[in-house]
């Protein structure tokens, strides 16, 4: 056998060895994804006041429309497709009034405050598109009114969450690589006391809570857990990187409102039906804490 056929023959033992390993890999991935979607989670919670009076409805109705709830469930709550790229990646959140479709219509006060605050469904699994590393540090007064303003959506029919993985994602939640919700949260923490409303720091902080699932939990970005290929990184929220596109408080309020830049262009990926209904007082808040964050390494 001449060398040509030699290496012709090593190229291609090499190759099949390397698909065997790729096979072995991702199957191995997905039984481990399997596991961890039916490990069961044992926390103990207190279960969240069932309110229906007028304030806790009114501050309800606002953080629903701007926390991101109405970009995954609908402005009515009978969930919504909000991720298809037409590759095996599907996601919808589910119904969750009190009507056909339901996943919420037995809820009790513990499963509210489980499901919203740690990512835990009433069986004690983790609840994979629900990102509730976002909502975990909401005080025990918003989170009662968030409950109480979906307990109060009318009736409609609706579906189940719909979760559908292409196996190299579903992999790589299996070995951790794409944690979900209920993996990153302390769920020792207690709940966060409230703070002064206002253009303050604290306040600042308290709504940048919201942005951890994306920007992570120090806000310095990068790549989406979860998300398709094509979509961008998350920016780094620290000074010294996109920030200084926002030198003040009005040109970050009108990137929320338009979801452009400055120069026109348009933000991709960012929630925009939710963060536009924003309050001028949380948007200044949350500019001038991230403004006074620590710089991004090797800036000024």
């Amino acid at each position: 056998m001449n060398k040509w056929k030699k290496w012709t023959l090593r190229a291609a033992l090499a190759l099949a060895a390397l698909v065997v390993l790729a096979g072995a890999a991702l199957l191995a991935g997905t039984l481990l994804a399997e596991r961890k979607m039916n490990r069961q989670i044992q926390v103990n919670v207190k279960g969240v006041a069932l309110r229906s009076d007028a304030a806790a409805l009114a501050r309800g109705r606002y953080l629903y429309a701007s926390r991101g709830c109405v970009d995954c469930h609908g402005k009515n709550g009978a969930g919504r497709m909000f991720l298809d790229d037409g590759k095996g990646l599907r996601i919808a959140g589910p119904n969750i009034t009190s009507g056909p479709g339901s996943v919420t219509v037995r809820y009790t006060a513990q499963d509210w405050e489980r499901s919203i605050r740690h990512g835990i469904s009433p069986t004690g699994r983790a609840l994979m598109i629900m990102p509730s590393e976002d909502y975990n540090r909401l005080t025990d007064d918003d989170l009662a009114s968030l409950v109480a303003w979906v307990r109060n959506l009318a009736a409609a029919s609706g579906g189940g969450p719909v979760v559908d993985l292409p196996p190299p994602v579903k992999a790589l939640y299996g070995i951790g690589l794409i944690p979900d919700a209920a993996e990153k949260i302390n769920h020792a923490l207690a709940p966060a006391q409230p703070v002064a409303e206002g253009v303050n720091l604290a306040h600042g902080a308290y709504v940048a809570h919201m942005c951890i699932g994306c920007h992570g939990a120090n806000l310095a970005g990068g790549k989406i857990p979860g998300g398709p290929p094509e979509w961008p990184a998350a920016a780094d929220l620290r000074p010294g990187a996109v920030m200084a596109r926002y030198a003040n408080a009005d040109a970050f309020m009108k990137m929320f409102k338009t979801g452009k830049r400055a120069d026109g262009s348009a933000v991709q990926v960012m929630p925009f039906t939710s963060l536009s209904e924003m309050s001028d007082t949380d948007v200044r808040a949350l500019h001038l804490y991230l403004s006074n964050l620590p710089a991004k390494s090797g800036k000024p």
